[in-house]
């Protein structure tokens, strides 16, 4: 009995350590391929250790607050997808807008991703228009795959009929005061994004 006590308590401090070392929060999926069986992350549960914080998504319930949990709820639970939009813009601290779901871009095809929370709105995005100016950041130790402020940009203005033209223009002049313009790497994207013609005025009208 007391042999058996302590294989689970061997276990329990094992899987523990495993969450620690990853920045606390990991998927079923990585859980298991980390060598934690499918009971010991059930008994973790139940005793409190880990909180199921989104369907098979759990974090260490004695680590520090996740600074920002949204965005790694989403980069877990939809791996392939992009932070874009104006949750991009919000990322890189160019908008006043307070965006109240996250913008994901995902390539055509994909699957559309069913997640309770937080509130997502996808956007589809094909070949460099989804694969080119993509950055991975990390926060909390999670990878987060976010656009460039320069792609940004030009997506802002590609979905303008979408999040106001007004938002657009407002994050190209945040962009400008805040940091030093890249004309072009924001026109190499406007190419992509085949809004040249439409960026181009507004970005002279700033130099």
């Amino acid at each position: 009995m007391a042999q058996n006590k302590s294989r689970h308590s061997d276990r329990f401090q094992r899987a523990v350590s495993i969450f620690k070392q990853k920045g606390g929060i990991l998927k079923t999926a990585e859980v298991l391929k980390a060598g934690i069986h499918r009971s010991t992350l059930c008994s973790l549960v139940k005793n409190g250790k880990l909180e199921r914080i989104s369907r098979g998504v759990y974090h260490l319930t004695d680590s520090p607050p996740l600074s920002n949990p949204d965005l790694i709820l989403v980069a877990k639970r939809i791996p392939r997808g992009v932070i874009c939009l104006l949750s991009s813009l919000s990322f890189h601290e160019i908008t006043t807008h307070i965006p109240h779901e996250i913008h994901i871009a995902l390539s055509y095809g994909s699957e559309e991703p069913r997640l309770e929370y937080p509130p997502i709105r996808t956007f589809r995005f094909s070949n460099m228009a989804f694969t080119e100016g993509i950055q991975t950041h990390r926060i909390d130790r999670t990878k987060i795959k976010v656009y460039s402020p320069e792609k940004t940009l030009a997506d802002c203005f590609k979905f303008r009929n979408t999040i106001g033209l007004d938002t657009a223009i407002e994050a190209l002049k945040l962009y400008r005061d805040q940091r030093d313009m890249k004309v072009d790497e924001i026109m190499h994207f406007a190419k992509i994004c085949r809004v040249t013609k439409i960026m181009r005025p507004y970005l002279e009208a700033l130099l």
